[in-house]
């Protein structure tokens, strides 16, 4: 199929889902929900519907905007109702005076029960303010025992989806140069680190491209891909532009904070 020429071998896998996904809903006349998907998957979801009289797709994550998103595949005569995609939303409370959580704290409090990251949508955190996105069939057990993120005892309470608090990100454009288009090679001028330094952070799987963690410095890095270094924050691939006169690429590179 041509679409298969337009992505990565890796996500061939997740190419096939979604072509079985659409193929059911096509047969059964049947909607489909997804897990929560990033927003690469959700591209390759819109992709592989394409644009089908039979199967349509909707995205939805619990507020506009949200990173990750659940879909809906379903026949063409239905509608895509927000209350079909099953997302709850949850708020945490716990002793801001003598403790601080992180996203990395709640994320790893949510896997440590044995949930898949598909099942949880975005985590927000706020100096006054944190929440998270769920499946909707996960709520009862999630009230029962998110209890604790390491030594930090929790709340949780369900919320309606109208009090979820939004956070923009601001995104800062900047240029650099490249001897080629290696993931530790673009890393390194985006991040402003020596070589040597990156690769250890990919190899220790502390380095995410679209949301997927690689170990794997030689991959090439196209435009519009997301890279994600931990404890550095996150950045993305906007052109590709032309070479210098030593043979150098110039990139253009957009980069935020965590």
């Amino acid at each position: 199929m041509e679409i298969y020429q337009h992505f990565r071998k890796e996500e061939f896998p997740f190419i096939q889902q979604v072509e079985d996904w659409k193929s059911r809903v096509g047969t059964m006349y049947e909607a489909k929900l997804s897990g929560f998907l990033d927003p690469r998957e959700r591209e390759i979801a819109t992709a592989v519907v394409g644009r089908d009289e039979t199967v349509h797709v909707a995205f939805f994550g619990g507020i506009p905007g949200a990173e990750r998103q659940r879909a809906l595949l379903y026949p063409f005569y239905e509608e895509a109702e927000e209350h079909r995609f099953q997302v709850e939303l949850f708020d945490v409370d716990y002793a801001r005076k003598f403790a601080e959580i992180h996203h990395r704290d709640l994320l790893g409090a949510l896997t440590s029960l044995g949930m898949k990251r598909e099942l949880f949508g975005d985590i927000t955190v706020t100096q006054d303010v944190l929440q998270f996105f769920c499946a909707k069939e996960l709520a009862d057990f999630i009230q029962l025992n998110l209890t604790k993120a390491g030594n930090t005892s929790l709340k949780t309470s369900s919320k309606p989806l109208s009090e979820a608090v939004g956070v923009e990100e601001e995104w800062q454009e900047d240029t650099a140069f490249v001897s080629s288009l290696r993931l530790d090679v673009v890393i390194a001028a985006i991040y402003r680190l020596p070589r040597s330094k990156v690769k250890p952070y990919i190899e220790r799987e502390r380095v995410k491209l679209n949301w997927k963690t690689t170990d794997h410095p030689a991959t090439f890095v196209e435009e519009g891909d997301v890279i994600s270094v931990r404890g550095k924050g996150r950045s993305t691939l906007i052109a590709v532009e032309e070479r210098s006169r030593k043979g150098r690429q110039r990139i253009v590179f957009g980069r935020i904070k965590d």
